[in-house]
């Protein structure tokens, strides 16, 4: 129950927040929430347009993220982790190890739909584009309010969130199999096993960093919607 109630929570507000079109960007300090990166359309504000335009005026049933989202949302449903939660607790297929399986028959994710369950490393690929993404909008976000350099707890916010997208993108069984799944011998590639040996270590928290991943991105989000709305002011340190 609190595993379908918390993926509900995540699900609504971020489809909320994908198509409403306000308070999603500062341009006072160059915030932009990761539901509307990238935003190269022409109905993004101005600033919001990192990378520029790319396409015209989109109808409202369309996310101004349209290049990102539909690419991290199969990258979440795809996930080992978010599938083993989701056929549990909300397909209850089954919904414990040493349970029976509720289904006459089982094909596991041999036909469709589950079939697209195996396009997670192609998912991953694009997720690794998008957090460089994110990443350039957190940098750029050290804007202050007369130009030049700026800093505040916007900034914390937002670094600290791709920080933990990041943790939570190289962890995936993906990008373990990826550095070192195909070597035959690990004593031939001693940098590809150091670097499959941290992503192994990381691979134990994929859990808890794709939980914790799901609250900074709407505590992200909902920062910088109080803060476009006028409803609070960014506490600066610096510019």
């Amino acid at each position: 129950m609190l595993t379908t109630l918390g993926l509900a929570v995540f699900v609504v507000y971020a489809t909320i927040r994908s198509f409403v079109r306000t308070a999603y960007w500062v341009e006072e300090y160059h915030y932009l929430t990761p539901f509307y990166s990238p935003c190269v359309s022409a109905s993004c504000v101005p600033g919001a347009r990192h990378f520029g335009t790319w396409v015209g005026e989109l109808p409202m049933w369309i996310p101004l993220a349209f290049l990102s989202l539909p690419f991290l949302l199969g990258f979440r449903l795809t996930c080992y982790y978010y599938r083993k939660a989701y056929y549990r607790s909300i397909w209850l297929a089954p919904p414990a190890c040493a349970v029976a399986e509720p289904h006459a028959r089982y094909t596991g994710e041999t036909r469709l739909p589950l079939l697209i369950q195996n396009s997670h490393r192609y998912f991953f690929y694009v997720a690794l584009v998008i957090s460089a993404i994110n990443t350039y909008d957190a940098i750029v976000a050290f804007h202050g309010s007369g130009g030049g350099f700026g800093f505040g707890l916007g900034n914390l916010i937002l670094v600290g969130n791709v920080l933990l997208l990041w943790a939570y993108t190289v962890s995936c069984h993906s990008c373990r199999h990826v550095t070192g799944g195909r070597l035959k011998h690990f004593s031939k590639h001693p940098l590809r096993y150091r670097i499959w040996t941290a992503v192994s270590r990381l691979n134990t928290r994929h859990m808890q960093l794709a939980w914790t991943t799901l609250g900074t991105l709407m505590i992200t989000d909902f920062y910088i919607m109080l803060v476009a709305s006028g409803t609070i002011s960014d506490l600066r340190f610096v510019g």
